[in-house]
């Protein structure tokens, strides 16, 4: 199967225009063989908590209709893709949400980020559990910026039987996740890391870095889409049969719970 990590520079509240370049990165993806599209944390909206701390004008449940464009890129290109939202949840908060829409179209799978950071708990309702969706024959799991901080997170996946990892991020530049989270994963994990990551500026996040990026199992950067501009990484993470578990993967890594504090 062939993945793809988004990135683009949102639009900061300008959720017609920010699906729309969505639709396009998925068309783009499909006629490069991916069959999956992963794309940062907050895409649709941006990494915007102050205009989303306004009220729920932009807030998107599943199947609001502003969604709809890519909805139907994926099912023009039998492409699924993941889509991170602030979505309503219960209780009156949004969650920060990776709504992930089938080759048909279809809402195969919803995961709330369980791991919020900072000024996200004074907006956001924590996610109750772990997101897993099947494709293809495949187990993956979904994860979502803070969460990638914690080890345990990648360790439940990889008990569950899933054998790709797929992160919405937010990272800033300078954040060593890149280099010592998301590779990190993989190689402890036996996974393959798929890292969607925004670009730009963000009220909150600073400067977005871009650099979304596809790690193989034993920690190795297969692809990346490059650190400033809009773009795909793209690779091949194998077929249902080949993703067995590498023999030797080991547990987290021990020097990764002193960096929780530090960064997102």
């Amino acid at each position: 199967m062939i993945v793809a990590a988004a990135q683009f520079v949102p639009v900061p509240g300008d959720v017609p225009a920010n699906v729309r370049t969505m639709a396009g990165l998925v068309r783009a993806a499909a006629a490069r063989g991916a069959r999956l599209v992963v794309f940062g944390e907050l895409a649709v909206t941006g990494y915007e908590l102050g205009l989303l701390a306004a009220g729920p004008r932009l807030w998107t449940a599943p199947g609001d209709a502003r969604l709809a464009p890519v909805r139907r890129a994926c099912r023009a290109t039998a492409t699924a893709a993941v889509v991170n939202c602030a979505a309503p949840a219960d209780g009156g908060r949004p969650a920060v949400a990776s709504l992930v829409f089938g080759p048909e179209g279809e809402l195969l799978a919803r995961y709330d980020k369980r791991h919020l950071h900072g000024a996200e708990n004074d907006l956001f309702a924590a996610g109750p559990a772990d997101g897993r969706f099947t494709l293809d024959g495949i187990r993956f799991a979904l994860a979502v910026c803070y969460d990638n901080r914690f080890p345990e997170v990648a360790g439940r996946a990889r008990a569950d039987g899933c054998r790709v990892y797929l992160a919405s991020s937010a990272l800033d530049e300078g954040n060593d996740s890149f280099a010592t989270v998301y590779p990190a994963r993989a190689r402890d994990n036996g996974l393959h890391v798929v890292l969607g990551n925004l670009v730009g500026p963000s009220t909150e996040a600073g400067v977005c870095a871009g650099g979304s990026a596809v790690w193989g199992p034993d920690g190795v950067r297969l692809a990346t889409a490059g650190g400033d501009a809009p773009g795909l990484a793209v690779a091949d993470v194998g077929t249902p049969s080949a993703l067995a578990r590498p023999a030797g993967a080991g547990g987290p890594s021990p020097s990764d719970p002193a960096r929780r504090a530090r960064t997102r």
